[in-house]
């Protein structure tokens, strides 16, 4: 396992002394940028040609960043991001690739994506994968919990999905970013692969087998649940709704640190036909993409809590794109 200390190789590798490890400078940039209101530190954090990926879409050059997220505080100026966990893999040398969940909290004030402002409270989480070297973040892949925010403004997360006309991420749009690596080969994110592989391919049995019988589970649209029943019933609902489609890990990591433990985060997608009848309604056909992202933590019975997000507003446009 990597130990990493970035204070004094601030002149080696550009990372300033104040951040005293790789956890501390994703979690402090981003308190800095979004609570502290340094919005214009993203020209500093971010690289100019940054590739920026989002269920909702892509972009490119930190500029991007800076619009998306002055539109996000105009909507919820008091928004928090409480970290809750960051997990990573490399070197400062070579780069960095984090995996940070977040817990965010904010108040719909203003006008925006959702709509006029309702001044309702919203709580929901995010996952952002960023890769950075020399202080700057540099590809990054984004998940936010749309249908939690959906649900809470007292909107449909599918009929808001009709109400949108922008095109969701899929990989026919990607472009290369500096980051190539897969993560790397630590057991607890090799464990969590193969747990994800299995239940893609219908052995749901792996659940009473790896997971602790009073495990936590936090999925999509803000729903939080405990013990096999709840992972069951939501792994089977994802997949006999895209039953023929093609699931991929795309970028895994394990961790075991002194206070946090045995802990894996999975980047993974879906990709096929929406021909089952599942979780989003009867089959229609659609070919739909799924960037997931699942993080977990083990406990001496197995997986003590599991944390799966991805965007189901992305998930209703390109069925509903499908279907007019």
């Amino acid at each position: 396992m990597v130990s990493l200390t970035l204070k004094g190789i601030q002149d080696v590798h550009g990372f300033e002394s104040r951040w005293k490890d790789f956890p501390a400078f994703i979690i402090g940039i981003t308190r800095e940028i979004w609570e502290d209101r340094g919005v214009a530190r993203l020209h500093d954090y971010y690289a100019p040609d940054l590739i920026f990926r989002m269920a909702s879409g892509i972009g490119q050059g930190n500029k991007h960043v800076i619009a998306a997220t002055l539109a996000t505080l105009a909507e919820f100026p008091d928004r928090e991001l409480l970290a809750e966990d960051v997990i990573w893999c490399g070197t400062p040398e070579k780069g960095m690739l984090s995996s940070h969940r977040v817990y965010c909290q904010a108040t719909h004030t203003g006008h925006g994506e959702f709509g006029a402002a309702t001044g309702k409270p919203v709580c929901f989480r995010a996952i952002a994968d960023c890769h950075a070297r020399a202080n700057r973040i540099d590809d990054e892949w984004l998940v936010r919990d749309r249908s939690a925010i959906c649900t809470q403004l007292g909107l449909n997360p599918s009929d808001y999905a009709r109400t949108l006309s922008k095109k969701p991420f899929t990989p026919d749009q990607d472009r290369p970013g500096p980051y190539t690596g897969k993560g790397n080969d630590h057991a607890a994110g090799q464990e969590l692969s193969d747990t994800l592989t299995r239940m893609m391919s219908a052995d749901i049995t792996v659940v009473r087998d790896r997971y602790d019988r009073a495990c936590s589970t936090h999925q999509p649209g803000g729903y939080s649940a405990r013990s096999y029943a709840a992972v069951e019933k939501f792994w089977i609902g994802l997949r006999a709704s895209f039953p023929s489609a093609e699931f991929q890990v795309d970028h895994q990591i394990g961790r075991d640190d002194n206070g946090l433990g045995r802990r894996a985060a999975v980047r993974w997608s879906l990709r096929g036909s929406h021909d089952g009848w599942g979780s989003y309604g009867p089959p229609t056909g659609a070919e739909v993409y799924i960037m997931g992202f699942t993080h977990v933590d083990f406990g001496p019975w197995g997986v003590r809590s599991e944390y799966t997000l991805f965007d189901e507003v992305a998930i209703w446009q390109q069925i509903f794109q499908h279907t007019g």
